[in-house]
């Protein structure tokens, strides 16, 4: 754990990739659950702020549970049409420089001595018992990885399979990783080989100079968009980068996890990985050489955008963050780590979006029991996410945050203005628990001007969006009153 990228606040394995799962949300306004108490991805995963989203959290290298569609009372499970990524806006000197970072360094720390990739065509194969949802999930990322990254990958029944993706349940996966709810290791295929290969030499990624089998395993138990952004984080790890970097404002290869669905930086990344003018054991210097004409190839737009050069973040924030938000941490010390993570952003001089994630930590920490300091932070966020051309999305889960407190004052007109632009985003990113939330937030608001049919027509969109963010029926009704219960005509802010 030398890397100042590191995303555990444990030691990690370097043999493997893993999320840690996302349980129950809480009610509003009960303030930041345990790590581990509620996540996707792999540390910190802020899925709606104040609403009682999936929060930050854990180590290594994510959840709540489906009803089958047909046993639903709800309106049928909703789903994106098509991806939308947005093309990296990075300089390709600064692309460059993540790139081998990426590639050339465990989650760890540990430094990898080769360049490692599938050559040829990549097949890939699905067992266990799958839930109904993932067939469709796969399909689209698998044409986005074809189209986008240029790979050749496509699905197989045959034995060999390069990639196999295992669906079991969660207690399954926890049986063997307490804290994962999905993970990948290298070089078996099925979750009953685990525990005899870990920690040995078959499972070392270090020692790996050509990728050739990899599984990956899924829990079946789970939300239809928890699995899905586990798949794309783990698909994408076991064809690509094998590291997370916070200074990534627009990637999955964040640890602040405000992206789930894999990017257009992403997929850019993917398609460097994959270009023809590289190989499998090539070294960092090697690759370095090539990066230039790679990318200039790829993305021409880049070679006339000034390079931002973000430094690294240090240890010393990443193990704050980690504290503030991760398992094991008493209300006192989460406060005093979340201060203390603030003022080193502020010592850094950052005015990036690490700054605005330290605000929006810190007013994640502060809203249970300082709920006007906790509006500061979040506004605080809100204006450095609002300067940045790359933070839409951020900014639409603090504008969540931000509209709640608008609705518990009465001020719909305020939190109809903040909703807006942030569904749009939500929407964009395919983030269908947030655009959830937010079409309820959107309701309620409605509701207190008086146009009550216009709300109710919201609020039943909002159900097929819950369907796929939340999963169980209960899950969503639950949001439904933790949100009603914000308008002052119905409850108690």
């Amino acid at each position: 754990m030398n890397l100042p990228e590191n995303r555990s606040t444990e030691a990690k394995d370097d043999w493997l990739f893993w999320r840690t799962p996302a349980d129950t949300p809480p009610p509003l306004g009960t303030g930041v659950p345990p790590v581990g108490a509620g996540m996707m991805r792999r540390f910190l995963l802020p899925l709606c702020v104040m609403l009682g989203a999936c929060m930050p959290v854990a180590p290594h290298d994510t959840v709540s549970r489906a009803a089958p569609a047909g046993d639903s009372a709800l309106p049928p499970i909703k789903s994106f049409a098509r991806a939308q990524p947005k093309a990296p806006i990075a300089a390709n000197s600064d692309i460059a420089r993540d790139f081998l970072d990426l590639a050339f360094t465990l989650e760890s720390g540990r430094r990898l001595p080769y360049f490692s990739r599938f050559e040829g065509p990549v097949s890939l194969r699905v067992t266990g018992a799958a839930p109904a949802h993932l067939g469709a999930d796969l399909d689209a990322v698998l044409h986005r990885l074809r189209s986008e990254a240029g790979i050749a990958i496509a699905r197989t029944d045959a034995p060999n399979a390069n990639i196999t993706i295992q669906a079991v349940s969660r207690a399954e996966i926890q049986k063997n990783l307490p804290q994962a709810a999905c993970f990948v290791v290298p070089n078996i295929s099925d979750l009953s080989q685990y525990a005899g290969a870990r920690r040995t030499q078959r499972t070392d990624w270090a020692r790996i100079t050509q990728r050739q089998k990899l599984a990956i395993f899924l829990p079946n138990d789970t939300s239809p968009q928890e699995v899905r952004d586990c798949l794309h984080e783990e698909l994408a790890q076991a064809l690509g980068p094998l590291n997370d970097l916070y200074r990534l404002s627009d990637s999955v290869f964040n640890d602040d996890n405000m992206h789930t669905v894999l990017t257009g930086f992403d997929m850019l990344i993917l398609r460097v990985f994959y270009s023809p003018q590289l190989r499998s054991g090539m070294t960092r210097a090697e690759v370095a050489a090539r990066l230039p004409a790679i990318l200039a190839q790829l993305n021409p737009a880049g070679q006339s955008r000034l390079p931002q050069r973000r430094d690294a973040t240090p240890r010393s924030w990443v193990a704050t963050v980690q504290q503030a938000l991760g398992p094991g941490t008493p209300p006192q010390g989460r406060l005093a780590a979340a201060r203390s993570a603030l003022n080193i952003a502020r010592v850094m001089g950052w005015y990036d979006h690490r700054m605005g994630f330290s605000h929006y930590a810190m007013g994640r920490i502060l809203q249970a029991d300082h709920p006007a300091e906790a509006r500061l932070q979040f506004q605080a966020a809100y204006h450095i996410y609002s300067q940045l051309p790359d933070c839409d999305l951020h900014m639409a889960y603090v504008s969540a945050a931000l509209a709640a407190y608008a609705l518990a004052d009465g001020d719909a007109a305020a939190a109809l203005a903040l909703i807006a632009p942030a569904e749009a985003s939500a929407a964009q990113h395919e983030n269908a628990a947030l655009l959830a939330q937010l079409l309820m937030l959107r309701a309620e608001a409605l509701d207190l001007t008086g146009r009550s049919a216009e709300a109710e027509a919201v609020r039943l969109d909002s159900l097929g969006w819950a369907r796929y963010g939340f999963g169980a029926d209960w899950a969503v009704r639950a949001k439904l009153r933790e949100v009603a219960a914000l308008n002052p005509l119905k409850g108690r802010s």
